[in-house]
């Protein structure tokens, strides 16, 4: 039986003891409360079973928040994109869940979360998609997995979520050519980001960590060997592994090729050296999180006042002084956009997808082969509508030169 100590409490209650064991020497107790013997002793009896389970009984008042954050450690040492990916989800289940108890959780409480965030995502007001819903369940699973392995909970509750199949499929578009042209010729810090993203499909991180020694303009090819990674909590450029997939000589475009050798004269003039980074913070250093986010946001304003739909009311706002704010009204232009521009970009000009997944830096053709397929999808369709108006052309006085034959 449990040890009983101080039966009965101040404030009526009654206080059983449970022997744990000892730790550094001295022996260790938990005391359980009830409003009755029976109850504590009930209480004491669960606190033996998940002991005799080998469950961490101590940690029992941990929070989800705190074994979210403990996950999000072992991350540390993944790219700079991922673990921007993995800290936006555990930052939103924090929000959800963050201050439960883990041993209290459910299956149910995961579900809640996802299905109403599934209905809308408070970003872009729509449905969320299935690709973005299915990372979030896995970011839960594995935290609470986490506190399995650790003998905190005994099993894994966000195991039983589950994604509705009406979830819509997402599909990360290509700029359009007219947007494409936004980011030639809007002029603005970040273009020089914009643009080697757009047309050499290098990730953000792999962006962020190319020098000007990597530009070897006269050949037309970047060199992608380093990426941005994350270490004790701080930026850091890390060098790839040869075989890494991701490292890869990327061929350009001339477009991009005469862009960057106009970019380069300015730094050098400025006195900067030849290995410094080409994107760079202001002061010529790697570029924190927050600062990339404030210089993409400055962007996509800039953009949005340039080319939006603007309204009456934004119009009233442009005579006024101060810094006005103004309705987003264009797409929300991202760095995976931009780099599926460039992978599409290379299917229309009928690059092999063996080379474009070496270009791209995939380390599984499948992730090519899928983009090729539903690109293929996309304009065999366009083609379909295009028979489609030639069979059907619009009334007019003119004959097709089919019917004159």
């Amino acid at each position: 039986m449990p040890k009983k100590r101080n039966a009965e409490r101040a404030d009526g209650r009654i206080a059983v003891q449970v022997y744990l064991g000892r730790v550094d020497g001295k022996r260790r107790y938990k005391t359980v409360y009830g409003q009755t013997q029976k109850e504590a002793n009930k209480k004491a009896e669960q606190i033996k079973l998940a002991i005799g389970k080998g469950l961490d009984v101590t940690a029992e008042r941990d929070t989800f928040g705190q074994w979210a954050d403990c996950f999000l450690q072992t991350k540390a040492g993944v790219s700079y994109g991922q673990y921007t990916n993995y800290k936006g989800a555990v930052d939103w289940w924090k929000g959800e869940l963050g201050s439960a108890q883990i041993g209290k959780l459910r299956a149910q409480d995961f579900q809640d979360s996802l299905d109403r965030y599934a209905g809308a995502n408070p970003t872009t007001g729509r449905p969320t998609a299935k690709r973005t819903l299915n990372f979030r369940r896995s970011v839960a699973r594995q935290i609470m997995q986490l506190a399995v392995n650790n003998r905190v909970i005994e099993y894994n509750p966000a195991d039983a979520v589950e994604i509705s199949s009406s979830a819509p499929q997402e599909h990360r578009r290509a700029l359009t050519d007219e947007e494409q042209q936004w980011i030639v010729d809007t002029p603005h810090r970040a273009r020089r980001a914009a643009m080697i993203m757009m047309y050499s499909g290098v990730r953000r991180g792999e962006m962020l960590a190319l020098t000007w020694l990597d530009a070897d303009l006269k050949n037309k090819t970047i060199r992608v060997d380093k990426s941005v990674a994350r270490k004790n909590g701080h930026l850091v450029i890390k060098h790839m592994t040869k075989t890494e997939a991701g490292m890869r000589v990327i061929d350009i475009p001339q477009k991009l090729v005469d862009y960057l050798a106009d970019e380069r004269k300015k730094d050098f003039a400025s006195g900067a050296a030849i290995n410094k980074l080409i994107v760079a913070n202001v002061h010529g250093g790697l570029m924190s999180d927050n600062g990339w986010r404030a210089l993409w946001k400055s962007y996509m304003s800039t953009l949005n006042i340039r080319y939006g739909k603007r309204t009456l009311n934004d119009k009233k706002k442009m005579k006024k002084p101060g810094r006005q704010k103004f309705d987003m009204t264009i797409p929300p232009i991202t760095a995976h956009w931009l780099r599926h521009t460039f992978a599409t970009l290379l299917y229309l000009a009928g690059v092999d997808v063996l080379t474009a997944k070496d270009q791209l830096g995939h380390a599984d053709i499948k992730t090519t082969l899928a983009i090729y397929t539903h690109l293929d999808k996309i304009y065999k369709r366009k083609s379909m509508a295009k028979l489609d108006d030639y069979l059907n052309p619009k009334k007019s006085g003119c004959k097709s030169n089919a019917s004159q034959e």
